[in-house]
């Protein structure tokens, strides 16, 4: 059974999608930018307050689901510029715990909204 996932703490699907699905077991968030929920407009800031905006994003989604971070498998990372990895991963690391989810981190020529990330993750209940 697939079941949609829908939370106002995170930023509203900007097209033909769900925030989220449930498939019982897995749970696929799609790709969050940094996107301020209630406003809907992109978060002012260097790439690190996009970083943040874009975790919690995810982390909204989760809690919607009943999960957290440690729930989650995988990561896929999509950034314009790969000078930013390390600067990430920083902002990133701070959201988690060991053992470490799987991740890609994929560098793209564009973004939504002209973003310098998005971040999705399949997680497991």
């Amino acid at each position: 059974m697939v079941k949609a996932i829908h939370t106002n703490q995170a930023p509203q699907a900007i097209g033909p999608y769900s925030q989220a699905i449930d498939l019982g077991d897995l749970v696929f968030v799609s790709g969050q930018i940094p996107l301020n929920p209630e406003t809907m407009e992109v978060v002012e800031g260097d790439i690190i307050a996009q970083t943040d905006q874009v975790m919690k994003n995810l982390q909204a989604i989760l809690d919607k689901a009943g999960l957290t971070f440690a729930n989650v498998a995988k990561f896929t990372i999509y950034i314009i510029n790969m000078d930013d990895f390390a600067t990430i991963n920083e902002a990133y690391a701070k959201y988690l715990q060991e053992p470490y989810p799987a991740r890609a981190t994929v560098e793209v020529s564009k973004l939504p909204k002209g973003v310098g990330v998005e971040m999705d993750v399949i997680a497991k209940k």
